[in-house]
């Protein structure tokens, strides 16, 4: 039996930094509204059996040791470098939720200026509750091995060996989340990093809902909750939070071996320094 229950599961999402939940009845949900943006096609693609099932083949996978994800957003596309290396459990559980079009109609549910904004809860309530109760849905940590700086990628948690499926890009440099003994045993392995000028786009997404903690919201109608969001589906934010931004597809773009190369030769040039 898997480890966490379900509102364990709900703190995923840094749940040391003011991300308390609210559960409920689950809805079922067809995902994001569809239009003309392709949002259907996007979501068509997706295979309900691997979806609800991480254990399956398809979702194990072995990610290339470097790969580019394109993000075509309703705020405008972006693009992630992984880079394998860095965390490399991380990275190839990344490459299996694009390839599978796990990410197609998902919110951007907690956008924090300043600091991450994140996303990784599927549309469908089903397919959440499937990965929550499956042992095969989290996966072990990756040593910290990059910093998490502006633009870099990471997974969220609730704690050690429990990244599953959300993820977040830092706004800004928050290293302070690359210590695991300050983050009470939770380890933020960045695993790739947003380039060209994709940050642009990042820092467009919708970021005026508050989102809910203990501290300071309590209704789960005037700010984001997470617990309902993953009993409800996306209709529970298109009910309440119509104005955030959501992914329309992700989909893997194969590393440019010129644009590796470049890289190899950057690293080596910083090891002579």
């Amino acid at each position: 039996m898997k480890r966490l229950t379900r509102p364990a599961f709900a703190l995923l999402a840094l749940g040391l930094f003011a991300c308390g939940q609210t559960t409920g009845q689950a809805d079922e949900s067809t995902g994001p509204d569809t239009g003309a943006d392709g949002d259907a096609a996007a979501v068509a693609q997706a295979d309900l059996e691997v979806l609800t099932d991480p254990s399956h083949e398809a979702m194990n996978q072995t990610a290339p040791d470097a790969y580019d994800v394109l993000f075509h957003t309703t705020a405008g596309d972006f693009t992630v470098h992984v880079t394998r290396d860095w965390a490399p459990k991380g990275a190839d559980r990344f490459y299996n939720l694009v390839v599978n079009g796990f990410f197609n109609g998902t919110y951007f549910f907690r956008v924090v200026p300043g600091f991450v904004v994140q996303w990784g809860v599927h549309g469908d309530p089903a397919v959440t509750e499937a990965w929550d109760e499956a042992e095969e849905g989290n996966i072990e940590d990756d040593p910290v091995r990059q910093s998490n700086t502006r633009g870099r990628i990471t997974f969220a948690n609730a704690g050690p060996d429990t990244r599953s499926t959300q993820v977040f890009i830092n706004f800004g440099n928050n290293a302070r989340l690359d210590d695991p003994r300050a983050m009470r045993g939770s380890v933020f392995a960045p695993f790739g990093e947003v380039v060209g000028d994709g940050m642009d786009v990042v820092d467009a997404l919708y970021d005026e809902y508050p989102v809910l903690d203990y501290q300071r919201f309590f209704d789960p109608e005037t700010a984001v909750s997470q617990g309902d969001l993953m009993e409800k589906g996306n209709a529970y934010l298109e009910e309440f939070f119509p104005e955030l931004d959501h992914i329309i597809s992700a989909t893997i773009v194969e590393a440019d071996e010129e644009d590796a190369d470049a890289g190899d030769d950057a690293t080596e040039e910083d090891a002579a320094e």
